[in-house]
């Protein structure tokens, strides 16, 4: 146990945790960041972020979320390569158990991110990157004039089709059941689209492609029949799981179980704030997740001037 109460304990070290980071080490707050056994948070998994501003010429996830971290030690926060397995936001000051050893604090910011669903055929993991993408807006781009997948049938797997549609060349969308679930205009907007066509009552079977994905085996779920098809990319849309289960039972959470906030950042305990994937379910992104961390580390930051 760390006998010392720090004033402001980080958990996550992904772009919102590591910029809350930088603005709380900065602000003289000497902040702790619980990185986790895989620091970096997904973006470390992502070969290029061309989308992030001040890198024109794109930069490897690692890399950034190397600098991240090292921009924030440079200011003075401290941290611990390891996973928060509880807290007690009960009694104060706040407390954070991890396999090195138990935390306190005055407060604290939950910065622990989303995992994308997975749909569980071999090798899928090890294709990110190399035609599986979680994200469309961050990889459209690079399937410019290609054929697409989507696996989904809510509203984020009817954007991210509509969103493809500007550059693949064709967007097949893959459900398992046969109608739709995203809201009407969204579907209404998908069947007009003249470079979007359905594969109803099926899943992905299998993954064709040893170095880089080649095509799909499908298999429909009534039938039991199984087609092969070629295509370039495979986007999941199948939605995201919040890193929250930790804080279930002392914070408030929606029904999908994201933190809930208000001014962008508070949560339901006074001195716990939250940014990042772990709240956003709408634009995931890198910008969007540092800007959000920026937001945390000020609002705690007067919270703790206002709470000596």
């Amino acid at each position: 146990m760390d006998s010392s109460v720090r004033d402001l304990v980080i958990i996550g070290s992904g772009p919102a945790g590591l910029t809350a980071a930088i603005y709380a080490a900065r602000a003289n707050l000497s902040p702790l960041v619980i990185a986790g056994l895989a620091p970096g948070g997904r973006l470390t998994l992502a070969p290029v972020i061309e989308n992030f501003p001040g890198f024109p010429k794109g930069i490897d996830g690692p890399t950034l979320m190397k600098s991240m971290r090292e921009q924030a030690e440079r200011f003075g926060a401290a941290v611990v390569s390891a996973d928060a397995t509880a807290v007690d936001f009960r009694t104060r000051p706040f407390s954070v158990r991890t396999e090195e050893g138990s935390f306190s604090c005055r407060a604290l910011v939950i910065a622990t991110g989303a995992n994308p669903r997975f749909l569980g055929p071999p090798r899928e993991k090890e294709l990110i990157g190399r035609g599986i993408s979680t994200c469309a807006t961050c990889d459209g781009f690079f399937f410019r004039d290609k054929r697409v997948f989507v696996v989904g049938g809510g509203d984020t797997a009817m954007d991210d089709s509509l969103f493809l549609t500007r550059f693949a060349r064709r967007v097949t969308v893959v459900h398992r059941r046969d109608a739709l679930r995203a809201s009407k205009i969204l579907q209404q907007r998908a069947f007009a689209n003249p470079k979007i066509d359905f594969i109803w009552d099926s899943v992905v079977e299998e993954l064709i492609g040893e170095k880089v994905l080649e095509g799909v085996k499908l298999r429909n779920v009534k039938s039991g029949e199984i087609s092969e098809h070629s295509c370039d990319g495979v986007f999941l849309a199948i939605g995201h799981i919040p890193n929250t289960e930790i804080f279930r039972g002392q914070i408030e959470l929606d029904p999908e179980g994201y933190v809930v906030t208000t001014n962008v950042t508070r949560t339901s305990v006074e001195g716990v704030f939250a940014a990042g994937d772990v709240v956003d379910k709408v634009y995931r992104q890198a910008v969007t997740a540092a800007a959000s961390g920026c937001m945390a580390a000020l609002e705690a930051e007067k919270w703790l001037a206002a709470h000596p």
